[in-house]
This record gives structure tokens, sequence and C-alpha cells, in this order.
């Protein structure tokens, strides 16, 4: 029997089809055949790097050359057949049974001790050379990373622009990544009905098709999306000079859904104080109960037997509530004075405020170099440098949120002073009118916590409402007693703007 295969490999597809190296390994395989009268039988064409094992085609023929279906193989080079010297030893092993390998490129006696041994030195080489270029591929891919940039094929919702250059928001699927994330948020969505609600509204995976659910996972779980950029295979995290599609506090959030530690539950009744009011002697939420079409709330445990009170009862105490916060025309003519006396002062304190956040983003970014010199000089250990590394990337994070906030959020500490004060003189009227819905958001914007004792209910208000609600315990002795108590009114609001940057006036809650 004089038929051999022929073996003819590159390392990736996209080499297979675009270039031209099959064809001429095919040609110079055929060339040797003709010289040493062989017959090459069947060809085996690999598309795969023969860095790692599992090569299916490669396993393949050397099964077929164990069942002794023919004489021998012809394979361009030493380096076409392995790159790494466990499949070098398998064929190896074919070699000490009698089976013939010839090199198109190679003039070797494989049967001989010399021609082995040069053989073997030059697989040595190859699987070297891999070595060689993982390291040097390593070295670069970090280097990218350290520099921001994201060396890897962009997430879904991200465009690439090449090397060396951030990853930029894609126009379409970025907006649609970031609703996914809003839509996980609510806690009413589990993966699956999520990646159909996505695909109807036109996400499309980077082969144009429905985003699986692992899929969906894998994206909900990626702090790329953030800002921050993870390799899976070692766990590091580095900063990206990408633009972010959420903040940080938004991606915890999602994962605090996914891990569980949030409860989630879909709403069976629409009642209008659910999870609002709390019962006094276990905190837990009083649960909204139809009985003859009468909504009561009651807490379930049996220690808090009798902790029951009326849908309607709720709503006229708020209602009496919400005139506390109330301003007369008066005090109204004095806020309108002093809110344009703050805004006058505010932008130089505003820019003030800004440049001390671009210095502590700053410090926190010299920190970070210091501890990678730090580690380069081994003064920290791995685990110690990737603890303490991951806790300044998220601080970074955490200030250039607030950061883009504050470039992006026009509304001012005054203007939000202002909008309180609208807010309080109006939240009455605007209640009554309201739909349930916003009648909830009002609530969640004014109110930090209800609970209902003695029959009646407990107000704790959100900053600054608390202050409108209690200005009567800041007089300062002027002559005028409601104009005394409202004087130092706006500063006390204003400071607790600035101490809780995180409060905001929820976007239509003017309207009813």
């Amino acid at each position: 029997m004089n038929s051999y295969f022929g073996y003819v490999r590159v390392s990736t597809a996209r080499q297979g089809d675009r270039g031209v190296s099959l064809p001429e390994q095919k040609a110079a395989i055929e060339r040797l055949a003709q010289r040493s009268n062989l017959t090459i039988a069947e060809w085996f064409e690999e598309r795969e790097t023969a860095a790692k094992r599992g090569r299916p085609i490669w396993t393949r023929m050397l099964r077929e050359l164990r069942r002794g279906n023919a004489r021998g193989v012809v394979i361009h080079k030493i380096d076409r057949s392995a790159r790494n010297l466990k499949d070098w030893a398998d064929l190896g092993e074919l070699i000490d049974q009698g089976i013939e390998v010839h090199f198109a490129n190679e003039s070797l006696d494989l049967h001989s001790r010399g021609g082995r041994l040069s053989a073997d030195i030059q697989a040595v080489v190859a699987s070297d050379y891999i070595r060689n270029l993982r390291e040097e591929t390593k070295k670069g891919v970090y280097g990218r990373l350290k520099q921001g940039f994201y060396p890897f094929r962009a997430p879904v919702g991200y465009q690439d622009n090449g090397a060396a250059k951030p990853k930029t928001i894609d126009p379409v699927k970025g907006s649609l990544v970031r609703k996914a994330f809003d839509l996980y948020t609510t806690g009413q969505w589990s993966i699956p009905t999520l990646v159909e609600e996505m695909y109807r509204r036109g996400l499309r995976n980077h082969v144009n098709e429905k985003v699986t659910r692992n899929g969906m996972h894998t994206l909900l779980r990626n702090p790329f999306y953030m800002g921050v950029m993870r390799i899976m295979a070692s766990g590091e995290m580095y900063l990206g000079n990408h633009e972010a599609l959420i903040t940080k506090s938004h991606f915890e959030r999602v994962q605090d859904i996914l891990h569980g530690r949030v409860g989630t539950r879909t709403n069976v009744h629409d009642f209008l104080f659910r999870r609002f009011i709390k019962c006094p002697h276990c905190g837990n939420s009083l649960i909204g109960e139809l009985k003859k079409s009468i909504v009561y709330y009651r807490c379930h445990r049996p220690a808090c037997h009798g902790t029951i009170i009326r849908e309607d009862a709720v709503n006229e105490c708020i209602t009496d509530n919400l005139t506390k916060i109330r301003f007369s025309d008066q005090e109204l003519a004095y806020l309108t004075t002093r809110l344009a006396e703050l805004k006058t002062s505010w932008v130089k304190d505003r820019e003030a405020q800004f440049q001390a956040l671009k210095i502590r983003i700053e410090q926190v970014t010299e920190r970070l170099n210091r501890l990678t010199d730090a580690y380069l000089d081994q003064a920290l250990d791995k685990a110690m440098f990737e603890a303490r590394k991951v806790a300044l990337i998220e601080d970074r994070r955490m200030l250039e949120d607030a950061k883009r906030d504050w470039e992006a959020n026009p509304c001012s500490v005054p203007d939000m002073v202002s909008r309180c004060v609208e807010l309080a003189g109006n939240a009455s009227s605007l209640y009554c009118a309201a739909s349930a819905e916003k009648k909830r958001l009002l609530l969640r914007t004014v109110v930090s916590n209800c609970s209902f004792r003695a029959k009646t209910l407990d107000f704790t208000w959100q900053i600054p409402f608390c202050m409108i609600a209690e200005r009567g315990t800041y007089p300062d002795g002027s002559p005028s007693k409601e104009i005394g108590r409202t004087e130092d009114l706006i500063t006390k609001m204003a400071d607790a703007f600035v101490q809780n940057p995180d409060f905001h006036m929820p976007d239509g809650i003017f309207c009813a």
C-alpha cells in the first residue's frame, strides 16, 4: 500500500478563507509526493491553532493512521504538525510503530537517530515559540489594559474604533442596553422575560440575533458598562477610558438582584400605600387587603395582632400632614428674595466644589499609581495588591460618576432648594389631584418613613422637608414670628443638599 494522508493547517478560519497558506502547503506536498512516488489518498485540512491539544481533524487523522488506513502522512513543516510537545509525542509514537512521516520542507530521516534528534529540536523550538508569543501577547494586552484601553471585542452596546482607541457607545444598542439595566433594576423582570422584552424593543447581539439567556446574564454582570474592565480568567480589574453607560450604584443594584440579595415580588394588587407604612412593633411593612370593597393595611405577624388601619384614614392623615409644609404668602415673598441672593453666591461656590472633586479624583489616581509601584517593587503580594486596587478603582468610579452627574445636571443647589420650596407649597393640592403612581412618587420624595402608632401615623420627613415641617423650631429673634421661623431655612436647606448629593427631585413630580 503506497497511499498517504496529506495534512495542511492554518491557525485561524480567517487565514484559511483569505490567506494563501493552505494552497501553498498543498502544492509543496504534491511536489514531494510526485518526486517520491507517493499517492495522497486523503487530505486533512485544519483551521485551528496547534498551540493547544484537542484539534479535531488532527485527532481523527491519528486515529485513521493507528487503524492502518494509510502508510503514512505528508506534512508541510514540523510546526504545521504540532506546536505543543504532547501532540509531537503522539506523532512520535506512530513513527516508532512504523508509520512514515514526511515533511515537504525538511529532508529528515525520522527513523534514524540524527534525523529524529533534529526533528525533536525543531519541535521544541516551535513549542517555545508559542510560549514566547503567548507571553508577548499577554504583555501587550495588559499594557493596553493599564492604559485604559480594552484590547478585546467591544461588548454589546459599544463600538470598536481600532487599536489604542477607547470604545464608544453604540447610538442604537447603547440606549437599549441601558434600558435592560433599568428594567432589571425594578425587580419585576426575570432573565427570560427580559430577553424577550429587549428582543421586542430591538436589542440584538453581534451576529444580529436575539441575545440569549446566558448572553443577557453575562451582559448584566459585565462591569464594563460602569467603566471598569474585568479579566474573567484572573479576576483583575482596570479603569477604562470609555464612557460608562450606567453608574456604579446602578450596577451594584443589578448585582444584588442577580445574587438574590434584594427581595423582589410581583404585585398582584396595586394598593396605594404598599410597602409604605411600617409596623411600630416589628418594623415590617403593613400588607394591604381588600375586604368588602374597603382596603385595610395590617401586620401579619401574630405578635402584632391589632395593628390595622383603613386606607381612607391613611389618606386623610397624609393630606393633613402635607399642609404642615405649606408656606404663607409672607414666607414665600421672603424666600424668593433669599433664593435670589443664594443663586448669586452659588456660582463661585459651585466652581470651588467642582475643583475639589477633580482634586479628589487626581488623588485617587495618584494612589493607584503608587500602589502599582509598590507592587512592582515587591512591597506587596499579589492578593493584597488586587484587593487594594479594586477598592481604589471603585472609589475612582464613584468620583467619576459624581463628576459626570455634576457636569450633566444643570440643576444647582439653589435650583433644588427652589424646587423643594415650590413642591412644599403645593404638596397637598398635588397629592389630592394626582394618580396613584404620582401619589406614591410624591410621598417617596417628601417622606422617608411612616409608621402606624396608637391609631395614627408618625411621619419622618425627607431632608430638607423635615426642616420645612419643623421650621418653627429655628427662631432667630426676628420681630415677625412668621418670618423669624423661616429666616435661616434657605441656608440650612442648601447645606443639606451639599451634604446629601444623592437626593434628587424626580422628573414630572409637579404634574398630576
